[in-house]
């Protein structure tokens, strides 16, 4: 399929790009079930497999490194030959997935399964609908990229809870059928909504909020483009590989302090309810005070909410902490392709948001494995909150150090304006 002519500019910020966006938002749901529900079925697939914790948490590390790498060569297929294609492909995989997954004999197979939903399943709706929605949107970039990446946790909050009680009724293969069949049905039904070029960005359009301001973005940041991204992969890396320890081991965690994983299916469920309010939130605000003071927000947030983990391990402190997690963290990540749209080319924003975000993924996967391999070492969970914790001040530190070179260029630039 040959990709069409962009469409009018005009269609930037249109009814139109409110429908595309209404679009994106169910693709997400769809095509990022298996990255919630993975964490669900973890305490049945270890019992089954007979398995350690760490070994558990590899279908979920193979998964979300995939889905970064394929993040990658789904935003090259997709500016090739437009999205629907794509999304074409990752329905396919998303629905092969799951029902592989399903037939699976050994923790191998089961993970398999897991890196082809990631690679082209989740990929393709995760990247390239992030890009593509930056695209169609201007003054309200911020909220809309939120709107988009919330369908990830709007899949966590919906599928959870949903794969919880299939599992207690029909058993975790049977759901994992269905659950398959679904999305995928479902992905190729919207797939026919997104065909459509994004709109030609006119010259003008080039950034919004409070870091808007005229810099040189050939230096983002004052430095070499290529340091800049490694500093925003690292910072993307460091954040969640804190954010994955709550995320991928909450049912684990409630199940070892015996309240069940009934119970800590709803935490999850919760968790990332609050995500998309946050993310919905931060959106906001990244439109009024640009992402990378956003980005620092957040980092600082998430931080406080690892913290309370360590006091606090009743029942019902934990469904608030879960709560203030979900609520802490959600805008994270979204964050960073409005980083990338506001201090780099635009011509090289759909590549640019495609590697932070692998960055991102890459965290996720290091973060759940990090997490079960600690379990196993020390035999709790403090140590492995204690770890996500020290990523978090890696996050923290080189945002900072990024918001303070920001302002430094921004200070400069404002002197140039005032001695002439």
């Amino acid at each position: 399929m040959q990709p069409t002519a962009p469409a009018d500019p005009s269609l930037i910020d249109s009814p139109q790009a409110l429908q595309r966006l209404l679009a994106t938002l169910g693709l997400v749901v769809l095509g990022n079930s298996s990255m919630y529900v993975v964490s669900v079925v973890l305490p049945a697939v270890q019992s089954e497999f007979g398995i350690g914790r760490a070994s558990a948490s590899l279908p979920y590390t193979l998964m979300m490194v995939c889905l970064g790498l394929g993040g990658l060569l789904t935003g090259r297929l997709a500016d090739r030959h437009g999205l629907t294609p794509v999304l074409w492909l990752g329905a396919l995989a998303v629905f092969g997935g799951f029902l592989g997954a399903s037939v699976s004999g050994s923790i191998w197979a089961f993970g398999l399964a897991h890196a082809i939903m990631g690679f082209i399943g989740g990929s393709s709706t995760f990247a390239p609908l992030l890009a593509d929605t930056a695209l169609w949107w201007n003054r309200r970039r911020g909220i809309a990229v939120a709107v988009c990446a919330s369908g990830n946790y709007v899949a966590g909050a919906v599928w959870p809870p949903i794969v919880q009680y299939g599992i207690d009724t029909i058993g975790w293969r049977p759901t994992y059928m269905a659950l398959g069949a679904v999305c995928g049905a479902g992905m190729l039904a919207l797939s026919l909504r997104m065909r459509q070029r994004p709109p030609a960005i006119p010259a003008q359009a080039t950034g919004t909020g409070a870091s808007a301001t005229a810099v040189d973005r050939s230096l983002p940041f004052g430095l070499a483009p290529g340091a800049a991204m490694a500093l925003l992969c690292v910072a993307g890396v460091a954040c969640c590989v804190a954010m994955a320890m709550p995320q991928v081991h909450i049912v684990a965690y409630c199940t070892d302090l015996g309240f069940g994983a009934a119970q800590g299916a709803q935490m999850l469920s919760l968790m990332l309810a609050c995500g998309i309010v946050s993310r919905l939130v931060f959106g906001l605000i990244c439109d009024r005070i640009g992402g990378i003071r956003t980005l620092l927000l957040g980092s600082a947030l998430q931080g406080v909410a690892l913290l309370l983990f360590l006091p606090y391990d009743g029942l019902v402190p934990l469904y608030v902490i879960s709560a203030l997690f979900g609520l802490f963290q959600g805008g994270i990540v979204p964050t960073y392709a409005i980083i990338v749209r506001e201090h780099f080319p635009p011509s090289q924003a759909s590549v640019r948001v495609g590697a932070v975000i692998m960055a991102t993924l890459v965290g996720m996967a290091l973060g759940g494995w990090l997490s079960g391999w600690i379990f196993d070492l020390t035999g709790s969970y403090h140590a492995a909150f204690l770890n996500g914790i020290g990523w978090n001040l890696l996050n923290l530190s080189i945002t900072g150090w990024l918001f303070l070179r920001l302002r430094s260029q921004h200070a400069a630039a404002h002197g140039t304006a005032l001695s002439k």
